[in-house]
């Protein structure tokens, strides 16, 4: 979800849940070590439960960077071994860490000794067309001994080459199965099932079987469907009925504050609520104004009359 789940994606989605786990877009040991801290890690306040995932391979750097994320206010420490993208390989980290898992546990430990926060892991089932059960259930077993308690297993294979990030998520055939079977080998650890889930009914599905389900871009795209989740899965409904107006106008006044406070222009915000109004009457012209970048010099406030005008 890189580029997708910034801060500001992060507070539209927490405006539609309040209990969901929001999780931050893949930063690099890197970035944090040697680029703009504060850049990386600042979030707002309302975003809280939300989680840090770092993309790294060197347990010294991961326990700084996972320290850092502590410090900053993140209620989890999340590391990345399931990005299969080229880039992310040519770092040695993402999905191809499944291959060297000792290594992937001496990062979860240096990270679990250093912060108080849980220290979780995102990993897929595989690695390239090699598909065997026992490779991902000894990944599992080796890392849960370094102190890691929770596996987001998104439910395929990353194949390394041959294709490209988008590819990925969609060729390898996913197998739900896989998953089942770790929560049923490793009951006492906390296993969320990631890939493909799209509609309420297959959450509710996999929630008989393990313990989460991790969502990406369908709720990107059709955020609304967040609307549901904590009444449907926490048993808490909104303290009063949300509509997509309200909404609308919480995230037009915080427009307003992030231009005055950091000179943020609305389309940077904007882009993320662009599914607010998926399936409805008028959507696409509302959509058009909303993502209209000739209208950024006008106060967000106007542009949310317009795009409402039929």
């Amino acid at each position: 979800m890189l580029d997708w789940t910034d801060r500001h994606c992060r507070y539209f989605h927490r405006l539609l849940s309040q209990r969901a786990l929001l999780y931050t877009e893949m930063v690099t040991t890197g970035a944090l070590i040697h680029g703009d801290v504060t850049r990386h890690l600042q979030f707002n306040a309302e975003e809280q439960p939300v989680a840090l995932q770092l993309g790294g391979s060197d347990p010294a750097d991961l326990a700084h960077c996972a320290k850092l994320g502590e410090q900053w206010g993140y209620t989890e420490i999340n590391l990345n071994c399931g990005c299969p993208s080229e880039r992310v390989q040519r770092g040695a980290f993402g999905a191809c860490l499944m291959t060297e898992p000792q290594l992937v546990a001496d990062c979860v430990k240096a990270m679990v000794d250093r912060v108080d926060v849980p220290v979780t892991v995102k990993h897929r089932i595989g690695i390239d067309q090699v598909e065997s059960y026992e490779f991902v259930r000894d990944f599992v077993g080796a890392v849960s001994q370094a102190g890691c308690g929770t596996f987001i297993v998104h439910a395929r294979n990353a194949w390394l080459k041959g294709l490209s990030p988008k590819d990925n998520r969609e060729i390898p055939p996913l197998r739900y199965d896989w998953a089942y079977r770790l929560k049923r080998d490793f009951p006492h650890l906390v296993v969320v099932l990631n890939g493909g889930v799209t509609t309420t009914e297959q959450m509710q599905t996999h929630l008989a079987q393990v313990d989460g389900v991790m969502l990406g871009r369908e709720a990107y795209h059709n955020p609304w469907w967040l609307s549901q989740w904590d009444a449907a899965f926490f048993g808490e409904a909104q303290s009063a009925p949300l509509c997509r107006e309200t909404v609308e106008q919480q995230m037009v006044d915080y427009m307003v504050r992030e231009a005055a406070a950091h000179g943020t222009l609305w389309p940077t915000i904007a882009r993320h609520m662009l599914g607010l109004r998926h399936g409805l009457p008028g959507a696409r012209h509302w959509r058009r104004v909303w993502s209209d970048h000739s209208l950024k010099r006008l106060p967000p406030g106007q542009v949310m009359a317009l795009a409402r005008a039929s």
